[in-house]
């Protein structure tokens, strides 16, 4: 006999409940959902209500904002609402003038190390991409740190693991790929002893906590992140970096991202072929 099928009844969807999560989500995430998307929030949130046996999304809102799981059930949500579309070589444009502008002229400049903290590696490819161009550059053996973070625990684990499908592949020369990466069973092995150390941790940007450190870096790479950001949680964001890079410092963001309209901390040069935000110096800044 067949085992009979058992129905799981929907997660009702009580009125204004969606506007709740946005705001909450919002709060503790910076990402926004306008309100033609919050259908698209409730997908993305639809699994975890489920495991938590919630039969109304109301229930749900109550375990993030008030229950003592919460805190353990907001990594969950990071992972449901991370973005791993990306890939190798993304933006080139802008990892070349670290290379060939940036890093030489903070070896002319600075006896001590560089680091360069990637704020939302996803699962890897803009951090290990960094590190094949400095070592490609000739930069391996120089004091440079990178640190790589995200929100995401699901993502992170597969920055560790170093393991990588054809589609992260897609803009990397194919002799930087049979340098730096063996085929394994499951795809593509980034072989990291033949590059600078990556460093990763877990870091969620609205935090500031978590983020206080790896805000005094030089070098910042916050590419494709804001793009799900409220101008708020942006402005934010932003004007935590600036109270904490040193003056001069430079910030890398996505092509399609602009940061014109919300803060004057930065200007925006064209070095090369790339648009950076260089941090400006004031009152109380750092200059080293």
């Amino acid at each position: 006999m067949s085992t009979p099928l058992v129905r799981v009844p929907p997660i009702s969807v009580p009125a204004g409940v969606p506007g709740l999560l946005r705001d909450l989500v919002h709060e503790r995430t910076g990402i926004f959902y306008e309100n033609e998307r919050l259908d698209t929030m409730i997908d993305k949130l639809a699994d975890r209500a489920v495991v938590h046996g919630c039969h109304s999304y109301l229930d749900y809102y109550y375990i993030l904002k008030y229950e003592e799981k919460g805190p353990e059930e907001w990594l969950r949500v990071m992972d449901a609402f991370s973005v791993q579309e990306t890939y190798f070589w993304r933006e080139l444009g802008q990892i070349q003038t670290l290379v060939d502008v940036v890093v030489p002229a903070w070896f002319r400049d600075h006896s001590g190390p560089l680091r360069i903290w990637s704020a939302a590696c996803a699962t890897g490819e803009e951090p290990t991409s960094i590190a094949i161009a400095l070592r490609e550059a000739g930069w391996g053996n120089h004091p440079i740190t990178i640190q790589a973070s995200d929100a995401s625990e699901a993502a992170l684990a597969k920055a560790r693991a170093g393991i990588y499908r054809e589609r992260s592949f897609r803009a990397l020369p194919p002799d930087l790929r049979s340098k730096y990466f063996e085929n394994v069973a499951e795809g593509s092995q980034l072989q990291r002893d033949r590059l600078l150390p990556i460093l990763y941790q877990r870091a969620n940007l609205i935090s500031t906590a978590e983020i206080a450190t790896l805000a005094t870096s030089p070098v910042i790479f916050c590419r494709n992140v804001f793009i799900y950001f409220s101008p708020e949680a942006i402005r934010a964001t932003v004007e935590f970096f600036a109270d904490h890079m040193p003056t001069g410092g430079n910030l890398f963001v996505g092509a399609s991202e602009s940061l014109l309209k919300l803060t004057d901390r930065f200007e925006l040069r064209q070095i090369d072929d790339a648009f950076i935000y260089v941090k400006q110096a004031s009152n109380g800044g750092k200059t080293s």
